[in-house]
Order: structure tokens, then C-alpha cells, then sequence
């Protein structure tokens, strides 16, 4: 049965929620899915604020966050908006406020909108496990409501909309005592506060519910709009956000994987893409995964195969595959690269997916990006490959092929197939266009893996649909995802490429990606494929190959440069295969918003640095001129360090 969390899963339909003004910009309803994003500036550098704003709106913001983390900034609200209405600038702005109710009651008054973080809004994190009874937690709801209820009467009088933002990483301890650091946990903290305003008559919200980790962001907005729906509250519009995303290409992968399940699902009704980097470069990368969902709004509908939907939305289940070679079962999920559209392959040519031949040693060497396979369609490789990488080819090559070591065939008609190989075979399929024998074809067919295509504009519909037919025939072959893309732009190909494969991994299909060209590529192109494909499985926590560093995007708060330190620390560490390093610059986005780091480097003064062991602060005020060192050597400690290649001891 599947699990209500939005109108289809065979096609796109975005949910209907309520409408909320927020100044004279509407969300939700039936407008169109707003972009913002948020200052970095200090909000006391009034100036500096307003100029960086206006540069924010015309890359394409629609509201503008700023943070007001005491009194002083929350008054400097108002000078800000001054001036940028003296210069013709009436974009909305949105007070960010932890820890300080009088700040956000204050700006209430000023701005069109506050975001408040239940889970400091009311509380002090001291990350302690505690008893309650119902009636004690009753008693602790009672307290939060005589706490919060006076935002909600300035914001009524004033007309101020307000942002429930729920983040993983800081729960407040009541919360974590009782439902633990899951989405349901993330879920009920924002309901708690929604109940509150729902009894003063409140309902101009707006709700999210962030995450460094998209797997668990994800199910927290799917199982919110199922709770929403249980409850009977209003259908409140959402704010989508993959919190501490990161720099480059791995930030721009991790947001759409998590931003983009979400809106290929129907939900959201504003985005934001928290990068480290400059905040007017982040609302273009929205845009354009905003810009996507035009193409599916009158897409067919894919009917589903039955009323038995084996997916859990709210929950990471990989579906169960037997193993084929070394696809399926608990093997990782496998890169194949595509060379099918280039004339002639060199030896040079393979360092761009992570194999270098190195003439003076006569060796192979491969990196953690190392594809496991090459696919050479009808123009197979001339010269030996590596022993790390493999070869498919097309049937009618392979047919003919001398010598077939660690040469696979890729059939595309399995009934008109004379031999398999032993091992391993590569089964293509359209899953727009298939007929039912395929699975009687599956059934008595061994050592297959499947390559999935789609050209729909919602190919991850339809590959969905095919691998529940699958499911519910008890067919458990491997399958990997293949996608095509003709897009110019290096953020269209990471932002397309890690949505729709990343909708599927985060619903545990896919035991492989294949992404690609659809026109002759070049070398650099085919390296951007590989280390999107790679970074896609990370970012879905189905494959870990790198270092991962979660980073938060700078705002008024931030301590210090976040882009610098972030490429300083990254440039030490980027060897340190799995191991993941917070790196936040001021305490609000200290141990709570990385609650998925092995390690952290957090701003806690002016030239001064905070290390942690996880959520522990281990070493405390650490001049930042000795900061780097000594987190090196705290990950030494813990014995996560290991020496770069190249670099003797």
C-alpha cells in the first residue's frame, strides 16, 4: 500500500498548500516555487548588508534571510530595510533567529517574516538524556507555549509570517530523550510549535526540515506531510534546504539530491541551496532545479503496477538483489563509465574516471574515483586495461571478440541472444516502452544486470514503476541507473544527473549509475560524469569514496572565512577516505547542525577556534593560526589519519 506523502508516485504533481503572504511575495498555493537565500555579512554592517541583498535579488532571490542573533542585530533589521527601500528594493526579508525570543519578537515588528528553530527557540542544548513521564512532558510543552505564544501575537498583529525550521543536528534534548535523532524526532519538534500556533488561530507558516544528511532530510518533509495529513492540520507550504551542503560540485550534488527527491515528489514551495560560497551564486543553482519541474507538469500519467508499493518513503530499505559478479547483494553500488560516443579511447584518456598508467613504472594506479567499468559500445579499447577496471561492450561486438577476459556483452534484445557469458551480462531496457516477457525472459536468465533507461521528463517515475514490477514479481536482479543528458552547463548536467539518481538511490534502487553523453564528449567531461556519479552515491550514503566536509553557508554570525578555511582544510584532508569534518563558523551552527561529523572546526571567537570528537568539544579558544594542526592531530588520535600518497613518515 503506499504510504500518502504526495499526490503520485507515477507522476509529477505538485502539492496544494495553503497560501502565506510574505510581504507582497506569496508562497504556496498555486504560485510559483520561490528561491531565496541568506546574507553573510555582519547584519550590524548595515551597508554591507544592503549592497550584498541587492546582488542576492538580482541573481534572482525572491526573500532575503538575514540572522539576528541578539537585540542589536534585530534593530539593525530596520535600518537595513530602510535603505533598501530608499533604493527601490522591496524584496521580503526574513529575520534567522536561535536562542534569543526577544530578538525574534523584535524583529517581528520590522520584517515580513522570522524563522525560528524549535529546537533552541525555548531550550539550551546540554545534549542530556532525561527521564519524562506524559505529565512532565505536558508540563514542558506548557512551558514552550508561554515562551512562544508572544511571537505569535506580534506576528498576528503585524502580519509577519513565521518559518517553523526544524535541523537535525539541534534538537533539543526533550525531543531527543524521547523519539532520538530520527526524522520522526525532527517531525515533532515542529509539530509541537505548529500546534501552538494552529490554537492562537496562526497559520501564516511556513515549515522545514533540514539536514546535512539527505537521506534523513528527505524522510523527515515526507513523513511531516503524512503527520500534517493524520492530524487534519493545514497543508502548510515548505521551504526545502539541505543545511551545511558544502562547496563546488559536492555541495551542488548533496542540495539536489536532497532538494531535488523532494520537489521530483511534488513538495516544496521554496528553495534554498546552501552553499559555501558567495549566497548570490546560490540562487541560480536553485533555479534551475525549479526550472525542471516545468517539463513534467503535463506528463502522462505512468499508471501504477499495483496497490502493493514495497518502498518505504520514510525510511532507507536498498532493495533486496541476489549478487551478480559484483553487483547487488551488499556489494557497493557500481560506476560504469560511457566511452560508447568516442571515435578512439587513449591510455590517457582513463585517467579522467580515476585510472593513470604511469610509463615509468610500466603501473596502473587508480584514486578513490576510480570507475569499475567502462562501457566502449561497438569500439572496444585497443590496449590492455587496468586490473580495476572492466569492459562492456555491445553484443555484436562481443560476439566476436577474441579474447573475453573481463569483456562483458551489452544486449539490448535479450530474445534474440545466441550466448551469455558466465559471469556476468548487462540487460538494457526502456522502461517507457517494454513488453511483459521481459520477465519471464529475467526469471530463466542468469548472471543478468540490468541497465534502466527512460527519456520521460519524470524518467525517475517510470524507472520506479519498472523496479516495483520487479519487486513484486520476486525478480531480484541487480539494476543499474543509466541517464543520458544533453545539457551544456556544468551545474544543469550535477544538478539533473543528481536528482534523478539520487530520487532513486534515496528510495534504495540502484545498484550501479551510468551517466551518459548524448554527444561526443570531452576528456574534462567525462571526468565531471564520473565525479558526479561517485559524489551522488555519497551524497546518498550508498557509497562512501571521499572525504566529506560539512560546511555551513556563512552568515552574519560566521566567525571567519568560510570559503578560505574550508579550501585550507580541505587541501590537508581531502585523502581521508569516509571520514566526515564539520566545519561551522559560529556556535548556532556548532555541534548540532553537525551532528553527522567524526570531527569539528567551529568558530567560537575572534581569531579563536572550538575542536570536536563528534558532539565533545575536545580543545577549546585554539588561536586559528594553530587550529588546522591541531585537528589534524586530534584525527590522528582517534586513528582516522592516514598519510597522503607520496608523502613519506
Amino acid at each position: 500500500m503506499i504510504q500518502k506523502y504526495c499526490n503520485s508516485v507515477t507522476q509529477y504533481s505538485r502539492r496544494k498548500t495553503r497560501e502565506v503572504y510574505i510581504g507582497d511575495i506569496p508562497l504556496g498555493g498555486n504560485n510559483p516555487i520561490r528561491v531565496q537565500s541568506m546574507t553573510t555579512v555582519d547584519t550590524m554592517d548595515t551597508m554591507g548588508s544592503v549592497e550584498q541583498t541587492l546582488r542576492m535579488v538580482e541573481a534572482g532571490c525572491e526573500y532575503v534571510r538575514i540572522t539576528a542573533p541578539s537585540i542589536k542585530e534585530a534593530q539593525n533589521l530596520e535600518n537595513i530595510k530602510n535603505e533598501l527601500r530608499k533604493r527601490g528594493c522591496n524584496v521580503p526579508l526574513v529575520a534567522d533567529i536561535h536562542f534569543t525570543p526577544n530578538a525574534a519578537e523584535l524583529a517581528a515588528t520590522i520584517v515580513e517574516k522570522v524563522r525560528v528553530n524549535p529546537g533552541n527557540y525555548a531550550d539550551k542544548k546540554k545534549f542530556e538524556q532525561i527521564e519524562y513521564t506524559d505529565q512532565t512532558y505536558a508540563d514542558e510543552i506548557k512551558r514552550i507555549e508561554d515562551k512562544f505564544s508572544p511571537l505569535v501575537e506580534i506576528c498576528k498583529r503585524h502580519g509577519t509570517a513565521m518559518r517553523i525550521g526544524t535541523n537535525h543536528g539541534s534538537l533539543s534534548d526533550r525531543i531527543m530523550s524521547r523519539y532520538g535523532d530520527t526524522p520522526l524526532g525532527m517531525v515533532e519538534s515542529a509539530l509541537e510549535f505548529i500546534r501552538i500556533c494552529e490554537s492562537l488561530d496562526f497559520k501564516d507558516l511556513v515549515i522545514s526540515m533540514k539536514s546535512s544528511n539527505p537521506q534523513v532530510m528527505v524522510q523527515a518533509y515526507r513523513l511531516l506531510v503524512h503527520k500534517l495529513d493524520e492530524e487534519g492540520l493545514e497543508p502548510y507550504p515548505l521551504h526545502l534546504g539541505v543545511t551545511e551542503a558544502g562547496e563546488a560540485e559536492d555541495g551542488r550534488i548533496k542540495s539536489a539530491v536532497g532538494i531535488g527527491t523532494l520537489l521530483e515528489d511534488g513538495l516544496g514551495d521554496t528553495v534554498r541551496v546552501s552553499l559555501t560560497e558567495e549566497p548570490e551564486v546560490e540562487a541560480p543553482v536553485a533555479q534551475i532545479m525549479v526550472d525542471r519541474l516545468a517539463g513534467k507538469k503535463n506528463q502522462e500519467e505512468i499508471s501504477p503496477v499495483t496497490d502493493q508499493w514495497p518502498i518505504d518513503p520514510f525510511e532507507y530499505k536498498r532493495r533486496e538483489t541476489k549478487e551478480v559478479f559484483n553487483f547487488g547483494h551488499e556489494n557497493v553500488p557500481r560506476v560504469i563509465a560511457d566511452f560508447s560516443k568516442m571515435k578512439r579511447i587513449d591510455v590517457k584518456d582513463l585517467k579522467s574516471i580515476g585510472h593513470s598508467y604511469l610509463p615509468e613504472l610500466d603501473k596502473w594506479g587508480m584514486n578513490d574515483l576510480g570507475a569499475d567499468f567502462i562501457y566502449t559500445g561497438s569500439n572496444p579499447v585497443e590496449f590492455m586495461l587496468p586490473n580495476g577496471l572492466k569492459e562492456v561492450m555491445d553484443y555484436a561486438v562481443w560476439r566476436n571478440c577474441s579474447d573475453q577476459v573481463n569483456k562483458f556483452p551489452y544486449i539490448t534484445d535479450l530474445e534474440k541472444v545466441e550466448s551469455l557469458d558466465d559471469k556476468l551480462n548487462f540487460i538494457g531496457v526502456d522502461t517507457d516502452h517494454y513488453d511483459q516477457t521481459i520477465f519471464g525472459l529475467l526469471e530463466k536468465t542468469a548472471n543478468t544486470v540490468l541497465i534502466l533507461r527512460s527519456q520521460q521528463s519524470h524518467a525517475t517515475a517510470s524507472i520506479r514503476r519498472f523496479v516495483v514490477e520487479l519487486m513484486n514479481r520476486g525478480i531480484d536482479v541487480p539494476a543499474v541507473l543509466n541517464q543520458s543528458f544533453d545539457e551544456r552547463t556544468q551545474d544543469e548536467l550535477i544538478v539533473h544527473a543528481s536528482t534523478d539518481a539520487g530520487t532513486l538511490m534515496i528510495d534504495g534502487i540502484g545498484d550501479g549509475i551510468m551517466l551518459s553523453p548524448a554527444f561526443i564528449p570531452s576528456v574534462e567531461l567525462l571526468q565531471l560524469y564520473n565525479n558526479t556519479a561517485f559524489g551522488i552515491l555519497q551524497a546518498a550514503r550508498t557509497r562512501i569514496t571521499k572525504t566529506e566536509y560539512i560546511s555551513c553557508p556563512s552568515c552574519g554570525r560566521t566567525l571567519f572565512d568560510l570559503q578560505e578555511t574550508t579550501a585550507m582544510i580541505r587541501k590537508r584532508t581531502d585523502h581521508l577516505k569516509g571520514v566526515k569534518i564539520g566545519i561551522m563558523g559560529c556556535i548556532v551552527n556548532g555541534p548540532g547542525e553537525m551532528a553527522d561529523a567524526d570531527f569539528g572546526y567551529v568558530g567560537s571567537g575572534k581569531g579563536k577556534i572550538t575542536l570536536y570528537k563528534g558532539q565533545e568539544v575536545v580543545k577549546r579558544s585554539v588561536p586559528s593560526e594553530r587550529a588546522l594542526d591541531e585537528l589534524i592531530e586530534l584525527i590522528k588520535e582517534h586513528g582516522k589519519w592516514v598519510e597522503p600518497e607520496g608523502v613519506e613518515v
